[in-house]
Parts: C-alpha cells; sequence; structure tokens
C-alpha cells in the first residue's frame, strides 16, 4: 500500500486515482499509523516552500516522513514535496526543509534566458545523466519522453543526486534520488503514460 500525505498542500485526488488506475492500493492521510504501516509514501505539494513547511510540521507529518525514509522504505516528493526533501528554500525568505537531499532550492529566473515565462508551465523532455540512466523509478520510460511542469524554483545545487534534467533555456533539475528517498520536480499525475510509468516503477520498490 502507497500512503499520500496529506497536509493541507498538494494535488491529492488526481495522485491517487492514477495509483488506482495502476492498480495501487492507495491510501490520502494524515494518520501515523497509516504511514508506518504502509510500503511507500508519496509527499505531494503545490504552493510557497515556507507555508508547506509549516503545514508540514503543524500535521505531525514530518517526524512521520523522517522515520518512514529512515527505516529505507521507498519515498517520493512530488513537485513542492521534492523541494521540501531538500535542505533549504530560498523562497521568500530561508526556509529549512526535510534534509534528505543535501542542498538548496533556489528561483529558476537566474538559469534560464530573459524573456522566458515564470513559472515554467508545461510539457518537456527529460535528460538523463549517463551515470544515471538505470534509476530504479525511470525504467518504464526512455530519455526524451516529456513530463508536465508547473515550478519557479528548482533544487540547483544537488548535482550529485540529479537523476534527470529538463531544458527550458537553460538546464533545470527534474528529478533526484539518494538512496531509497527520490524527488520529481514534474507532476507524474499529470504526465499521461509516461508519469503512469514513472508511479508504477516506484510502486515497485
Amino acid at each position: 500500500m502507497t500512503a499520500i500525505i496529506d497536509y493541507g498542500v498538494g494535488n491529492l485526488f488526481s495522485l491517487r486515482c492514477s495509483l488506482e488506475y495502476i492498480g495501487e492500493r492507495a491510501a490520502v492521510t494524515r494518520d501515523a499509523e497509516t504511514v508506518y504501516r504502509a510500503d511507500r509514501v508519496i509527499l505531494p505539494g503545490v504552493g510557497a516552500f515556507g507555508d508547506a513547511a509549516r503545514k508540514l510540521r503543524e500535521s505531525g507529518m514530518t517526524d512521520v516522513v523522517l522515520s518512514h525514509a529512515s527505516e529505507g522504505k521507498p519515498l517520493l516528493g512530488i513537485c513542492l514535496g521534492m523541494q521540501l526533501l531538500f535542505d533549504r528554500s530560498f523562497e521568500y525568505g530561508e526556509h529549512q526543509g526535510l534534509g534528505l537531499i543535501p542542498g538548496d532550492v533556489l528561483p529558476i529566473e537566474p538559469v534560464i534566458p530573459k524573456g522566458y515565462k515564470i513559472p515554467h508551465i508545461g510539457w518537456n523532455a527529460l535528460k538523463f545523466p549517463k551515470e544515471r540512466s538505470r534509476t530504479p523509478i525511470f525504467k518504464y520510460i526512455n530519455a526524451g519522453d516529456c513530463v508536465y511542469f508547473v515550478h519557479s524554483f528548482h533544487g540547483a545545487s544537488a548535482r550529485e543526486d540529479t537523476i534527470a534534467t529538463a531544458e527550458y533555456g537553460g538546464e533545470l533539475t527534474a528529478a533526484v534520488a539518494r538512496g531509497n528517498v527520490y524527488g520529481a520536480q514534474f507532476h507524474p499525475e499529470k504526465s499521461g503514460e509516461v508519469g503512469l510509468g514513472i508511479l508504477k516503477a516506484f510502486c515497485e520498490l
């Protein structure tokens, strides 16, 4: 069973529907015992980092997520949920993250050319670093497959943990992994068959 953390920030319904579509039993929950019993956990998120980090703490889920990860169970952060995995974010100030992926979350503005719209919204192809091309969650997809993004910040300083990038006038971090912890800046649940393939691979971990 996959637990989807409900802390008041995230696209929970479409994510649960996507998991059920691929045959995975999913529970949207903020109950600690349900999360502890789960085989894997997804941390979704939309909005501002500071607000989301506060809501995660207030829901009591911060320690639950960290405990799950420390036990070696698969954890996937999606969009803002991926950013929360990092050490810090500099979105409207400086905010502490979960510290599961070393590095900082920074604006995409310095990376992309002038005139490109922010936030970055739309479909972009995934590029895989050669040394990370066999990442388990990508086993059903290929380099060049397109996924759907909505973001203004990205994990800019996680080079050794970056498993995919996307080109938007400049190279942006699209996905990260460290041990059993994974993060996708894009939305698999909004990325058609490619996204379903990523979720299916994650649910097989």
